[in-house]
C-alpha cells in the first residue's frame, strides 16, 4: 500500500501475544487513519456497559497517512478508548517524535486488549516486536521511565508511557509521548489498568508516496505557507500562550472571563518569553510551537521544563486563582511527570476551591489543606496527593463530576459539564460555542468543533455573530463544517495547528474549495482517487460511527447540553435559552442525518456511509441504559504505587 504502512499491531495482554495483521485496504480508504480507524475499532470491539478500567476495554493508537512523511505539522497520533473519566468515547491527539517513528517502523495502528498479569512494556524495533517485563520502571515517573528505557534500548528510541497517575488509575491520567506530549481523556488510567507501562519504538523505514514528484511539490508549497504566514509565525514565536490574551480565560472557576487588560504581564506571551531558553517542535515541523523554560528563582530555581500550553496556564493557573508564572510551571512539570491531563486536573481543583469558598467543604474535608484562591503551596501539594491517590486526592482523582457526587450536599449545583467532562458555566447560553460543546462526541471540548477558529479569516462562512456567541438557524451547517474540519487533522495525522486559521486548514497554495487540497494531497500520497466529496464523506462517516458509539453508551438528547449553574435555573432567560438550544439541536440532528427527536443516526445515513452493520446493531438492541457518568466505586480499591515526583 502506498501512503499507509499497511500493518495493524494487535497486542493481546491476556495471552501476552503480539500479532501483526494487514490493514484492510477498504477500511483504510473509508476511514483514512488516526481517529477514523480507532473509532471504528471501538464500535466494532467494545461492548456497551463495560468498566473502562476492566480488561474488556480496548486501547487504540493510530497516526494518519501523512504522519512520518515529508510534510510538516504531521507527527501526530490519536489515542482512543472508552474513557474512565466520562464512560463515553475518550480520545486524545498528541505529537512529538513517537508518531512518526511508529509509522516508519511499519505500523498504522496498535490495538491493545486484555490485562497483563505483571507490568509489561511493548518494544517495537521496526519489524521486531515483543512484550518485556517492566518491573524496573513500574512506580517511576514519565521522565525516569524514558531515561531508563533509552539507556537500555538506545537514544534513537522514542517512548509513550504512563506515570504514577496512570498506575494509580487516576481517571484523567494521560498517555505521555516523549516526556511532554500528552493524549488525554483518561487513556493513561486504561494503560495502568492493563499493566502496560510503556511502548518504546525505533522506526527507520520510509513511507513511499504513490506519486512522489507530485507529492513533494505539494509538500514544498505547503512548507512555504507555514514559513511565511503571519499567524503561523506568531505561533512559532509564542505557541498557544497567545490564547492567554486572545481567548479570554476563565478566572476563579469561571467567575468572569479575563480581558487582555486584566492579565498581569508575567502571564502574557511576552512575560512567559522572558525566561524561555529555547524552542522546539514535533518531528519535521517547521512551526516549532513549543517552549523550553528555566525557572529563575525560588525553591524550584533552575528546574527546566517544556511544552507549557495555554490550557495548563488557564486551567491549573488562572481558573484556580493562581496568577504567578513559577507555580504554573511547577504544576506543568508535575503533570508531565505523573501523567495527568491538566484540563480536568485544573478544573477539579478550581471546582474544589469554589466549594471551599462557599463553605460546602472545609479543611476537615481537605486533610487540612487550604483551598483559598491565592494559596500556591497547598495547591501543589494537592497535585501530589491526586496523582498518588492520598487522602482527599483519592476523591478528586475521580474527576470533577464524580467528586461532586462524593461531596454531596449541593455540590452538583456548581458542577458545570457536558457528558461528565468539565466546562465552565454557560457564558454563551445560546450559540455556536454552546452547540459545539453540547454535540462534541467526547464531552465538553474546544477541539471537536473549533468554530471560533475560523471567524476572523472567513467572514463569508462565519460572520460577526460568531464572536458574540449568537447563532441563527442557518448557522448549524457551519458548525457541521467546523466539526468535519476538526475531524480531518485527527484522521490524516496532522496537527490541529493547521486549522487555527481557515486558509491553512488546507494550505493556502491549494486555494478554495477547502477539501480539494486535502483530496489532492491524499491522492498523491496513497494513489487512491480521493475527491472533495469523498474526503467530506469520510469525515461524516467517522462522526456518525462515533455518535452510534455514544448511543450505545447511553447518551440521549438529554445529555447534549451544557449543565447550567443552579442560580440560573428557572429564570425566564434560562427557559428561553433552553428552548432556543433545543430548536438548534433538532436542526443540528437533521443536518447530520440523525433522528431529530433523539440524535440516533438514521438507517439511511448509516447505509449511505457503508455502515449497515452499525444500523442493524442499533436497531436490534433497543434503548440502552441512560448515561449518568462513572459509578462510584469503593475508593479503597485503587492501588497506591510508586513514589512522589
Amino acid at each position: 500500500m502506498h501512503g499507509w504502512a499497511g500493518n495493524v499491531l494487535r497486542v493481546d495482554l491476556n495471552r501476552e501475544k503480539v500479532v501483526k495483521q494487514p490493514l484492510d485496504p477498504q477500511v483504510a480508504r473509508d476511514f483514512i487513519g488516526g481517529r477514523g480507524l480507532n473509532s471504528k475499532v471501538l464500535f466494532d470491539e467494545v461492548k456497551p456497559g463495560i468498566d473502562p478500567l476492566g480488561p474488556e476495554n480496548v486501547y487504540c493508537m493510530s497516526s494518519g497517512p501523512l504522519t512520518g512523511t515529508a510534510i510538516s505539522l504531521s507527527s501526530r497520533i490519536q489515542v482512543s478508548t472508552i474513557s474512565p473519566l466520562s464512560y463515553i468515547l475518550g480520545d486524545g491527539n498528541s505529537g512529538g517524535d513517537f508518531p512518526a517513528l511508529l509509522r516508519r517502523a511499519g505500523y498504522d495502528q496498535i490495538v491493545i486488549t486484555g490485562r497483563a498479569g505483571k507490568p509489561k512494556y511493548l518494544w517495537i524495533d521496526n519489524d521486531k516486536v515483543e512484550l518485556r517485563g517492566a518491573s524496573d520502571v513500574w512506580g517511576r515517573n514519565n521522565y525516569e521511565t524514558v531515561d531508563m528505557l533509552q539507556e537500555d534500548l538506545g537514544n534513537d528510541v522514542r517512548v509513550a508511557s504512563i506515570g504514577q497517575a496512570g498506575e494509580n488509575l487516576v481517571r484523567f491520567a494521560c498517555t505521555v509521548f516523549d516526556r511532554h506530549f500528552t493524549a488525554s481523556r483518561g487513556s493513561g488510567a486504561v494503560l495502568g489498568s492493563k499493566n502496560l507501562k510503556a511502548i518504546a519504538v525505533r522506526g527507520t523505514g520510509k513511507i513511499e508516496p504513490a506519486k512522489p514528484d507530485e507529492y513533494m511539490q505539494l509538500v514544498r508549497e505547503d512548507t512555504q505557507f507555514f514559513l511565511t504566514d503571519r499567524t503561523q509565525r506568531e505561533i512559532h514565536k509564542y505557541g498557544t500562550h497567545l490564547g492567554v490574551v486572545n481567548w479570554y480565560p476563565g478566572y476563579r472557576y469561571f467567575k468572569k472571563l479575563l480581558s487582555r487588560e486584566e492579565i498581569p504581564f508575567e502571564l502574557t506571551p511576552e512575560g512567559f518569553k522572558k525566561d524561555e531558553i529555547g524552542r522546539y517542535g514535533c518531528f519535521g515541523c517547521v512551526v516549532a510551537c513549543r517552549d523550553v523554560f528555566k525557572i529563575p528563582e525560588g525553591p524550584y530555581k533552575g528546574e527546566v521544563g517544556k511544552a507549557l500550553e495555554y490550557e495548563t496556564i488557564f486551567c491549573t493557573g488562572i481558573n484556580c486563582g493562581i496568577m504567578k508564572q513559577t507555580p504554573i510551571r511547577v504544576i506543568n512539570n508535575l503533570s508531565d511527570k505523573y501523567g495527568m491531563d491538566t484540563i480536568p486536573l485544573g478544573n477539579v481543583i478550581a471546582f474544589a476551591k469554589e466549594l471551599y469558598s462557599r463553605g460546602i467543604i472545609t479543611k476537615a474535608d481537605t486533610d487540612g489543606l487550604s483551598l483559598d484562591w491565592e494559596e500556591v503551596d497547598d495547591q501543589i501539594e494537592l497535585i501530589h496527593r491526586i496523582a498518588m491517590r492520598e487522602g482527599v486526592g483519592n476523591k478528586m482523582a475521580e474527576g470533577m463530576y464524580s467528586y461532586a457526587k462524593i461531596v454531596g450536599k449541593n455540590a452538583m449545583d456548581y458542577c458545570y459539564h457536558v457528558k461528565g467532562l468539565s466546562r465552565g458555566p454557560a457564558l454563551y447560553p445560546v450559540g455556536i460555542f454552546t452547540l459545539a460543546h453540547a454535540t462534541s462526541t467526547r464531552g465538553a471540548d474546544h477541539l471537536r468543533g473549533r468554530s471560533w477558529a475560523f471567524g476572523e479569516n472567513d467572514p463569508d462562512i462565519f460572520p460577526n455573530w460568531v464572536k458574540t456567541g449568537l447563532m441563527p438557524r442557518d448557522a448549524v451547517p457551519a458548525l457541521v463544517l467546523s466539526e468535519n474540519a476538526c475531524t480531518l487533522p485527527d484522521t490524516i495525522g496532522r496537527c490541529k495547528g493547521s486549522v487555527n486559521n481557515w486558509p491553512s486548514a488546507v494550505p493556502l497554495c491549494f486555494k478554495y474549495p477547502v477539501w480539494g487540497g486535502i483530496a489532492k494531497l491524499l491522492t498523491a500520497l496513497t494513489g487512491v482517487d480521493y475527491s472533495e466529496a469523498s474526503v467530506v464523506e469520510a469525515m461524516e462517516r467517522i462522526y456518525s460511527i462515533e455518535r452510534a458509539l455514544l448511543i450505545r453508551q447511553g447518551i440521549t438528547r438529554r445529555q447534549d447540553r451544557l449543565v447550567l449553574p443552579a442560580d440560573q435555573l428557572g429564570t425566564p432567560e434560562e427557559k428561553q435559552a433552553q428552548e432556543e438550544h433545543a430548536r438548534m439541536l433538532t436542526d443540528y440532528y437533521k443536518a447530520r442525518g440523525w433522528e431529530p427527536e433523539n440524535g440516533v443516526p438514521t438507517r439511511a445515513t448509516l447505509e449511505k456511509y457503508g455502515l449497515k452493520y452499525v444500523a442493524d446493531e442499533l436497531a436490534s438492541h433497543g434503548p440502552y441504559k441512560e448515561w449518568d457518568g462513572p459509578p462510584l466505586w469503593a475508593l479503597d480499591k485503587y492501588p497506591h504505587g510508586g513514589k512522589r515526583a
